[in-house]
């Protein structure tokens, strides 16, 4: 079916683009959508693999690959099916954008921050240290042109198109064998963390490890590494980490609101009819949503159960938050003008954070203050 005439079905009571808006919600029931799709005979049969970062046993992670391919499976009436696979099955975790790029592999679900060493751009796609929240990531992507800019550069550097897929919300600050209170603490400890987050541990003389999430425990329990952080209490608990480290360290000032996308080879993109990429726009902004949503619900009882268990919670001195926040700051400058893609994508980016700040902390922030306060009293 061509263009104009899928966009015709719109004014037919069908399906169109128009009931699938552009940030990914339909206005029309799935089942309709799902028959529109069927009564089509144009449509082809596709079945695609997916290569993920993660071990199946992270079932809110892996599982925002699988919300995905679910939804694209039902919208689609199982004529495009797409199965994710876990890290290590159709390529290493922390080479997902590589064999994407390349067209080895369709489509992949993995956190663009793994791959600063090609570009410290891609960073943007997941969180900055100090960044955004959640909320506010969304709100930049979404709504504050973050998409567009991101889809543009993945475009000509990698010839791949992404869209969010996920998000942990705000994460947590790692778990350490030993407490560390001071910013001196911090010197020569290896520590797992990808990202800008560990360029800035590395400034502050940590000797900074990327472990793939299902290889973390093994690292921590044979001294590999002397500190690790993954996400949260639900998948931290799920991995085990706190059997063989003591301290578990807040707030994670390196992710305070990181995306998870879906990567697809650009000319696997082009090849999709229109009916599928408006498809895949609304799969993933539902596994976006429902993601966070998980991890904000299965968080707190998670973390009750591992203070239970002996977990020492800790927060970072305000020291260390401020030696990290000179590094991140410093960072920044430097890439800015070294870096064209990530200048360009920076400005942008850091005055959406300050216009967005401010409105935050006026409105949510005092409002959480308050009902923290409450609590207390």
């Amino acid at each position: 079916m061509k263009r104009r005439e899928f966009l015709g079905l719109a004014s037919k009571g069908a399906l169109g683009v128009a009931a699938l808006g552009a940030a990914g919600c339909t206005t029309l029931p799935a089942a309709q959508v799902q028959q529109a799709v069927a009564e089509n005979p144009s449509l082809p049969t596709l079945d695609w693999q997916m290569a993920t970062s993660w071990p199946v046993s992270l079932d809110t992670i892996f599982g925002g690959a699988q919300v995905f391919a679910e939804r694209v499976g039902a919208m689609t009436n199982g004529k495009f099916t797409i199965s994710p696979r876990a890290a290590g099955e159709l390529a290493p975790g922390l080479q997902v954008l590589d064999v994407v790029s390349q067209g080895a592999v369709p489509c992949g679900h993995t956190a663009s921050y793994y791959y600063t060493g090609k570009s410290p751009a891609v960073a943007f796609g997941t969180s900055l240290p100090f960044g955004l929240t959640a909320q506010q990531q969304n709100a930049w992507l979404y709504e504050g042109g973050g998409l567009e800019l991101m889809q543009n550069f993945y475009r000509e550097r990698f010839n791949v198109i992404q869209f969010p897929a996920g998000n942990t919300g705000a994460q947590m600050g790692g778990w350490f064998r030993n407490e560390v209170n001071t910013a001196a603490d911090l010197q020569g400890i290896k520590f797992r963390i990808p990202g800008l987050g560990g360029e800035v541990m590395n400034r502050l003389g940590a000797t900074v490890q990327v472990v793939p999430g299902g290889e973390i425990f093994q690292a921590l329990q044979t001294g590999a590494i002397d500190a690790a952080e993954w996400v949260g209490p639900y998948d931290d608990e799920i991995l085990g980490l706190n059997r063989v480290a003591q301290f578990y360290y807040f707030p994670g000032w390196w992710e305070p609101g990181p995306t998870l996308e879906v990567e697809i080879n650009l000319d696997e993109w082009n090849n999709l009819p229109v009916e599928y990429q408006e498809i895949v726009r609304t799969a993933a902004y539902e596994a976006n949503l429902t993601m966070l949503s998980r991890y904000e619900a299965r968080n707190g009882a998670a973390l009750q159960r591992l203070l239970d268990s002996g977990t020492q919670l800790r927060q970072y001195s305000e020291e260390i938050l401020n030696a990290a926040y000179d590094a991140a700051m410093s960072l920044y400058e430097e890439f800015a003008a070294s870096d064209a893609d990530f200048a360009a994508i920076y400005e942008q980016w850091n005055a959406f954070r300050a216009s967005v700040s401010g409105w935050s902390n006026l409105n949510e922030f005092s409002f959480n203050q308050y009902i923290k306060s409450r609590a207390e009293s």
